[in-house]
């Protein structure tokens, strides 16, 4: 690593915001591969993702919680558990909103959220490519009386507009501190999980609304055979028979697109030839069973 170790400036920053406003989207394109998986069902992010963010003078770690919402069930509390955690343990806050959605009341319990905290609040206005300019100012000024923010950033996450200027801004909060994680580490997670969420994201894209939040995908084996072919084996958890039809799909065929989308985002993650193997099993209501769940790695830390 170049530059001075002294003007060196490193910490952690909360990617949060009501499901679907772009969390992962802003993920991906600040670390420039895809570690966050990107679906437009709500709950697709259910563990901390970190993604590392390195230059010569600075690392930025990001935490991206899982969208803050009202729970519902054992894995909703985990979820907001985890969420609100992280707000006390970053150096600065990003709350992502969608300005294309509009306010609404989902916003507003997160900024009740914010009030509890003393970290500094940078809010990132994302999707700016789907208003016109003018639209913009209005919508700040009625954030700007609902609390007040360090920052506010417009951007559009999936163009890369103006995302720059935000890590910029982002800096502005950290302190001088360590490199935490090489150059060249973009997620702190194994990549058994990042292989899991690849599948896990391609059900998501494949399958009607009935299906989503009832799924999980466990990584069962990982190798790396003699002829430099990773083997995976990997099980898609359901809540009921009918889902595990909705998942093999008729004669095999959506698991099969599954399997062929998963493994090509695989292999660009690992560098190497894949072969994958997947099987549906059915756990029913697992969302509610703390066993399940720690197995799945749902754990409240």
């Amino acid at each position: 690593m170049s530059g001075n170790k002294q003007s060196f400036k490193s910490g952690f920053v909360a990617i949060i915001g009501r499901p679907n406003v772009g969390k992962s989207t802003l993920m991906n394109q600040v670390i420039g591969q895809k570690i966050a998986i990107m679906s437009d069902k709500p709950q697709t992010t259910r563990n901390k993702i970190h993604g590392v963010y390195t230059t010569d003078s600075t690392q930025i770690v990001f935490l991206d919680t899982p969208g803050i919402h009202k729970p519902t069930s054992k894995l909703g509390d985990y979820m907001m558990k985890v969420a609100k955690n992280t707000f006390g343990e970053v150096d600065a806050i990003l709350f992502l909103v969608d300005v294309a959605e509009g306010f609404g009341g989902g916003d507003r319990f997160i900024i009740e959220q914010l009030k509890q905290v003393k970290t500094p609040v940078i809010l990132v206005l994302n999707k700016i490519d789907k208003v016109q300019p003018e639209e913009l100012l209005p919508i700040i000024t009625k954030y700007n009386e609902l609390y007040p923010f360090a920052e506010i950033i417009p951007v559009s996450a999936l163009n890369g507009n103006n995302v720059t200027t935000m890590l910029d801004q982002i800096v502005k909060y950290l302190s001088p501190g360590p490199q935490y994680y090489p150059a060249d580490q973009v997620t702190d997670h194994p990549e058994q999980f990042v292989c899991a969420e690849l599948i896990r994201e391609k059900i998501l894209h494949l399958t009607r609304e009935e299906v989503p939040h009832s799924i999980a995908v466990a990584i069962e084996d990982m190798r790396v055979q003699d002829n430099g072919v990773v083997h995976i084996s990997a099980v898609i958890y359901v809540e009921r028979d009918s889902q595990k039809g909705i998942i093999i799909g008729k004669n095999g065929t959506l698991l099969k697109q599954v399997g062929a989308g998963a493994r090509k985002d695989i292999e660009a993650l690992l560098g190497s030839k894949t072969f994958l193997e997947l099987w549906v099993k059915v756990k029913k209501d697992w969302r509610n069973q703390e066993r399940v769940l720690r197995d799945l790695g749902f754990r409240n830390e």
